[in-house]
């Protein structure tokens, strides 16, 4: 794998609201335009993905939907198990290391996603000073083979602030 892009999914109906299971949750009205927004944004780093892969609960797999039809790659999107909620960095980077393309955006879950990106670059899950917020991405690359390396991270505030 030679990137690998960390897409946290976007605003959700808060946990523990009344009528919606945790597992079940969808995103906001204000979660869905901010994730449009952002998938503009992203359209326009030109990012060169060979598939993404989302977590198959609601306000991921929403996150991911608005993202793919933005990049144009509505075709190549898939849920996997193992982005879901409960499973942990460990878990996910043992899947991801069974992954064949070079370049997968994963959309998931907090605080998973996070912790994977410790895992990642420093084999700890714990060490890195950052975290994904609603909306953030974080892209991971490979670029000498020697594993992978923070290329760089944007919260969502930043993304919406790019311009169209």
């Amino acid at each position: 794998m030679t990137e690998v892009y960390l897409l946290r999914h976007g605003i959700a109906v808060p946990s523990g609201t009344p009528d919606f299971a945790d597992d079940e949750r969808p995103l906001t009205p204000k979660g869905e335009k901010q994730m449009r927004k952002i998938a503009r944004r992203l359209r326009r780093l030109d990012l060169r993905l060979d598939r993404i892969v989302t977590s198959p609960l609601p306000r991921a797999l929403k996150t991911a939907e608005i993202v793919a039809e933005a990049l144009g790659m509505s075709d190549r999107l898939e849920t996997a198990d193992a982005l879901r909620a409960e499973r942990d960095a460990a878990s996910i980077r043992d899947w991801l290391q069974t992954r064949t393309e070079p370049r997968l955006m994963l959309v998931g879950h907090n605080p998973s996603l996070t912790d994977l990106i410790g895992l990642l670059i420093t084999d700890d899950r714990h060490p890195v000073a950052c975290e994904l917020r609603k909306g953030g991405i974080a892209a991971l690359c490979n670029p000498d083979d020697r594993g992978l390396r923070l290329d760089w991270l944007a919260t969502p505030r930043l993304l919406r602030l790019l311009r169209d």
